[in-house]
């Protein structure tokens, strides 16, 4: 026998893991893959299993706290038959952290060395320099909303509404309380624009149709989102200002040469974005399959972190609910994300007769500090020729 330490597994580029369950408690006996605590991070839960089988000495954390790879889960008295051990790592007392991290703080005069680092391996993180300078104007106006962004609001006080009638308060989902303060902070700081536009999808209707007639029972069928993805992946190379993230600091961009979009899946839960990898070298039934895969996991809060990971794009489509048009907001550090909308019949001069055509509205936010509205536009309507004529994607 002997004592080993459980330790968070590695995620890479996770800003924050929360602990939502612990299932075990000092004495308890556990085997090899038997599931000691759950963890949400960015909209995913994920069940951490014991490396180990052996009895629990000493549990060392607790629901709702919040933590990073390679925090300590808890002591385990080993058996002889146990697994080997995962790999531990020494906690790093050098502080990491990203060239442009390093820049903001200089720009901003935030000494390093004062920051508390919240990334994996003790990295030094954004949102942990823009914490302390919410932490130092919290200081100075208590009346502050401590929001994890440079730009401080003033949360006035609530009217009391009881006055009026019966009230009763009810707590937010875990995904809204995690999603919101992200999109507040997108929402303030990116100076938001958005373009409308439509695409005729007749032909590309028919054409799903024909695919899906030809399906053998049991598999799966194609959905008109499945097509888009493929054309957004060959839009976005065509435009890559809409493939990239701005720097702090305003002055540069980082162009990204490959292509994960993300999609906002409707869940019980609220809504989730699953992470579909590379794209643009997959086929129509390969994209079918994998969307499939992690919507089913969405549904069941059965993704992984790392299939929210890495999105450089996202499509939210609301064509299964119903509305004509909506702003959809940027998730940063991406710079656009398009919005789908319910397709509809509309009627069509094709120079001696009005026929009906099948058409998508969609809309597409954009950062307009990275992005003019010349550019949006012409992307939106290379988008509309893609979907129209998925040919144009091949080439």
């Amino acid at each position: 026998m002997a004592l080993e330490k459980i330790v968070v597994p590695e995620f890479g580029e996770v800003e924050t893991i929360t602990v939502v369950d612990v299932f075990i408690s000092a004495g308890d006996k556990v085997e090899v893959d038997t599931s000691l605590i759950a963890l949400e991070s960015e909209k995913a839960v994920m069940e951490i299993p014991s490396p180990f089988a052996g009895v629990i000495k000493e549990v060392l954390i607790k629901e709702n706290d919040t933590i990073v790879s390679g925090d300590l889960i808890a002591l385990i008295e080993t058996t002889d038959d146990s697994s080997s051990p995962i790999e531990i790592k020494e906690e790093n007392l050098t502080f990491h952290a990203a060239p442009s991290v390093r820049g903001y703080a200089r720009e901003h005069g935030i000494d390093l060395s004062t920051v508390a680092p919240s990334g994996p391996n003790s990295r030094i993180l954004l949102e942990d320099l823009q914490a302390v300078e919410v932490q130092d104007v919290g200081k100075e106006n208590p009346q502050t909303t401590a929001i994890p962004s440079d730009m401080q609001v003033l949360e006035p006080p609530l009217e009391d509404f009881s006055k009026y009638g019966e009230v009763e308060e009810a707590a937010l989902g875990r995904i809204q309380k995690i999603s919101g303060q992200r999109l507040h902070r997108s929402w303030i700081t990116i100076p938001h624009v958005t373009h409308f536009d439509e695409a005729d999808i007749t032909g590309l209707e028919s054409f799903r149709k024909e695919l899906n007639g030809e399906l053998k029972e049991g598999e799966i069928r194609l959905s008109i989102l499945v097509f888009i993805i493929k054309a957004v992946s060959a839009v976005l190379k065509e435009f890559p200002l809409f493939n990239c993230s701005l720097i702090p600091g305003g002055e540069k961009i980082l162009l990204k040469k490959y292509y994960h979009v993300g999609i906002a899946v409707d869940t019980p839960q609220g809504l989730v974005v699953p992470v579909l990898k590379d794209v643009d070298r997959k086929g129509i039934r390969e994209i079918r399959t994998e969307l499939n895969q992690l919507s089913g996991s969405a549904r069941k809060g059965k993704l992984a972190i790392p299939d929210i990971q890495g999105a450089t794009f996202t499509i939210s489509s609301l064509g299964g609910i119903g509305g004509t048009g909506f702003t959809p907001i940027v998730n940063g550090p991406q710079v656009a994300v398009l919005g789908l909308s319910r397709s509809y019949h509309k009627p069509v001069w094709d120079g001696d007769n009005f026929i009906p055509r099948l058409t998508l509205p969609f809309s597409v936010s954009y950062d307009h500090r990275v992005i003019d509205g010349a550019e949006a536009a012409r992307f939106c309507r290379a988008l509309a020729n893609h979907i129209e004529d998925l040919r144009r994607s091949l080439l």
